[in-house]
């Protein structure tokens, strides 16, 4: 392990509060709406909300403490987690099947960031109602997801600061306010005897369908995982213990006053025909503007927090081949701040469709968490895998994953329930995700499988005439082109023709680059080998699937290192500029393939290619992807003939 990661795993209070600000969102801001989903507009019953509140504790016992805090979190791939690492971690096993949860888990984790900034803002927001029962909050919530949205550009270094102890205060305010109801009635502590959880799904015919709202108090769990490389297993582990501790106070809270008007509703409880929220029930009436204020920014943190790890997974998602290319910019030195501007708005309008839709958080509660409860029932299957390839007995794997896929089974068919009512939404949204990833992946490969290889010894004769063939214009100095080739000792078909045939480019020195995905996050190692002495030079770089593949920089350090060492000259080979130390013109040539005509594929792979090709119309090009300077980029064209037509019936007439 890496001493950044020793230090990340380090327990200190700095890391303590900081985890506070980053994996907890979510998760945390879950008491502004379970109970009021789970109570809907039924007569509270005192069975009911002890049956609830028992489900909730057991919930995060179970599924987040037990399942994502102990168990998940020693799935770390180099220190960082997520279910795309995590499929990192095992891809070496070359298990075709891993894709197909590794695909459907990001997509629905993705989906959760269209749901939850306005499940959690609007939550907040509308406590504003019990001073203006008729306050419109629509334009509210979508004028502070605009803002929220806008400020990704500047990064979040600056906000950072403050998110540690702003939720440090949203947790505490947490625990007071359920402790203040709490000592008026210790017997709510029954709750934690499972029975009433039993009783509640076995006996009440209402039981099994309030499963679906108690399994929002855990939806953060899969984020928390995700977050795992920006603060330590460690710092995780110990600062669950408290963020636990106030949620399940709050929550009991909560249960203790909604028991003191049993047979009432939350209509009854609210203003002006609006339903009242538990949460903010329990507050004091000279608190409730404060209490207000502190839940919205935990809310916008919330939000935060799942905006970043959109981007993060996106990131990963295109390094792994799983997304098209799109534009990464990097507003702070921060390891891992990342900001795409194509995902950060398509977030932000996905986001406003949500709030205009539904327009009130209770609507959104049918919508939340069917695409989460998938991506856990995704993450469990891997694990098994994981818990394999640590030898763990097999007794414990199969006990294990049979208990979470009972319990998870049993929360995505009390989550089904809510599909008519909303949760089409989320499985709408997981669905176009998972088309575009499946897609894209696809393609890849069926293209790759089609790519013709050669051997570079075949060619070092002509490759080292051409370079000095005075007959022919030189093409520039320093020729570079990039390679899919996984040997050495090999290089594209393609790359050869542009060289030899589609108009001869000479240059002094001709440059293979080749992008090793590698399974650690964040390596950064590069190998250099010379084919043909002072003619042909191949890099191959080894870069984490986190880290950016920033060519043009990479490789003029790697270009300095040579100079520095020795290797090689890169002077221009003119006279005159040589004469005068003049640093010769690197050009590169970035080959695009498309689909010729001239094919005749299966229907499926047809309609693959040519979604493909819809997508990468829209995605970055190569030379942007690989952050090329498009003043030194030559885009070359080439046909894809990958089966072509059979018994071509062409007959030839003489005269």
């Amino acid at each position: 392990m890496s001493s950044n990661h020793s230090n990340l795993n380090k327990v200190t209070a700095g890391g303590l509060i900081v985890t506070l600000g980053i994996i907890y969102g979510d998760i945390g801001t879950s008491p502004l709406y379970v109970m009021k989903a789970i109570m809907g507009e039924v007569p509270i019953k005192e069975e009911v909300v002890l049956g609830a509140l028992s489900c909730i504790f057991w919930t995060l016992t179970l599924q987040t403490t037990l399942k994502y805090v102990l168990l998940t979190l020693q799935a770390d791939n180099n220190g960082e987690g997520g279910i795309f690492s995590l499929y990192t971690l095992l891809k070496r096993f070359k298990k075709k099947w891993m894709i197909i949860p590794a695909i459907i888990g990001g997509s629905c984790l993705l989906a959760d960031g269209f749901i939850t900034p306005p499940i959690s803002v609007s939550s907040a927001v509308e406590g504003l109602k019990v001073f203006n029962p008729t306050i419109n909050t629509i334009a509210i919530v979508i004028g502070i997801l605009f803002a929220l949205f806008f400020i990704q550009r500047f990064g979040t270094k600056f906000l950072g600061k403050f998110f540690g102890p702003m939720m440090l205060i949203w947790f505490s305010m947490l625990g007071i306010l359920g402790m203040a109801q709490i000592v008026g009635d210790l017997t709510v502590f029954k709750a934690l005897n499972p029975y009433y959880a039993i009783h509640l799904l076995s006996i009440h015919h209402e039981g099994f369908y309030v499963l679906g709202f108690v399994f929002l108090c855990t939806t953060g769990a899969e984020a928390l995982y995700s977050d795992m490389g920006h603060c330590g297993r460690n710092n995780i582990r110990m600062s669950w213990i408290f963020v636990k501790t106030m949620l399940v106070l709050n929550y009991f809270g909560q249960g203790v006053y909604l028991m003191k008007y049993s047979g009432k509703t939350l209509i009854d409880l609210g203003t002006s025909g609006n339903p009242g929220n538990p949460f903010y029930l329990l507050m004091p009436d000279w608190f409730l503007p404060i209490g207000i204020a502190i839940a919205t920014s935990a809310a916008i943190i919330a939000s935060q927090a799942l905006i970043s790890g959109s981007f993060t997974m996106i990131s990963e998602a295109m390094r792994l081949n799983l997304w098209p290319k799109v534009s990464v910019k990097f507003p702070t030195e921060l390891k891992g701040q990342l900001y795409i501007p194509s995902i950060n708005w398509l977030l932000f309008f996905g986001c406003c469709a949500i709030v205009l839709y539904f327009e009130e958080s209770s609507k959104m509660e049918a919508a939340y968490g069917l695409a989460i409860i998938i991506c856990m029932l995704m993450t469990t299957s891997l694990l098994g895998m994981f818990m394999a390839t640590k030898r763990y007995p097999l007794w414990i794997i199969v006990s294990i994953i049979s208990v979470y896929l009972v319990i998870e089974g049993a929360f995505f068919v009390a989550n089904i329930d809510k599909f008519h009512n909303g949760g089409y939404v989320s499985v709408i949204i997981t669905g176009v995700l998972s088309v575009v990833m499946t897609t894209w992946y696809t393609a890849k490969k069926i293209r790759s499988g089609y790519t013709e290889f050669t051997k570079v010894e075949n060619y070092k004769t002509v490759l080292s005439e051409l370079s000095n063939d005075l007959t022919i214009p030189k093409y520039a100095t320093h020729l570079v082109y990039l390679t899919n080739a996984q040997f050495s000792d090999e290089i594209e078909s393609k790359v050869l023709y542009s060289i030899l045939q589609k108009r001869p480019k000479r240059a002094d020195l001709y440059w293979f680059l080749h992008v090793n995905v590698v399974d650690e996050p964040y390596r950064m190692d590069y190998r250099v080998r010379e084919i043909i002495e002072g003619d042909v030079i191949r890099i191959d770089f080894y870069l984490g699937f986190r880290v950016p593949p920033r060519i043009n920089l990479l490789f003029k350090e790697v270009v300095k290192d040579m100079v520095e060492r020795g290797e090689v000259d890169i002077t221009s080979r003119y006279e005159s500029l040589n004469r005068n130390n003049v640093i010769g013109d690197f050009k590169f040539v970035i080959i695009e393939k498309f689909m010729s005509y001239d094919n005749d594929l299966p229907w499926y792979e047809r309609i693959v290619l040519d979604i493909y090709h819809v997508l990468k119309k829209i995605s970055l090009s190569e030379g942007r992807a690989f952050g090329l300077d498009s003043s030194s980029v030559k885009v070359e064209k080439f046909p894809i003939v990958i089966h072509p037509p059979e018994d071509v019936a062409l007959t030839r007439v003489d005269e």
